[in-house]
């Protein structure tokens, strides 16, 4: 073996590059999941609750400022869960399910005709909501349930 001269440095290596990444934690998901599911329960019981929210006196379930609260939310909540996930795991499916379930809750939320009618507006709230929360579910199946 050759013996380096005293006077030789020897080629040094870059250090290699650390990238960070932000993840959102499993609950996010999880809470996105839920989250969608109340939503879509909400929106499920809308139609027998307009009957009994007077003698109740529980005019806020109805609030329209609740629906564009839980749609903001949602959305905001999803699209950064879901984007977040898709850098680590790499597969759209998730995707697959979002967009209809967003576009059906935006819809419902800002389509007149079809925000002014309950039954109509509350099934497409519900099935938007319910493809939210699937889509939630099948990101943290993606991004937690498999070993990379």
């Amino acid at each position: 073996m050759a013996a380096t001269p005293p006077n030789v440095i020897p080629e040094a290596r870059p250090a290699p590059r650390v990238r960070r990444r932000l993840h959102l934690p499993a609950w996010a998901d999880r809470l996105g999941a839920f989250g969608a599911f109340v939503c879509a329960l909400h929106c499920m019981l809308v139609p027998v609750a307009l009957a009994l929210l007077p003698a109740l006196g529980l005019g806020l379930v109805a609030w329209h400022g609740i629906e564009w609260a839980f749609t903001s939310l949602a959305t905001v909540l999803a699209v950064v869960s879901l984007y977040l996930g898709y850098r680590g795991h790499r597969a759209y499916h998730a995707w697959l399910l979002v967009a209809p379930g967003l576009a059906l809750v935006w819809l419902a939320l800002l389509y007149p005709p079809l925000h002014d009618s309950v039954l109509p507006h509350a099934a497409a709230m519900a099935v938007g909501g319910l493809l939210i929360a699937v889509a939630h579910l099948a990101n943290l199946r993606l991004s937690y349930g498999h070993s990379h």
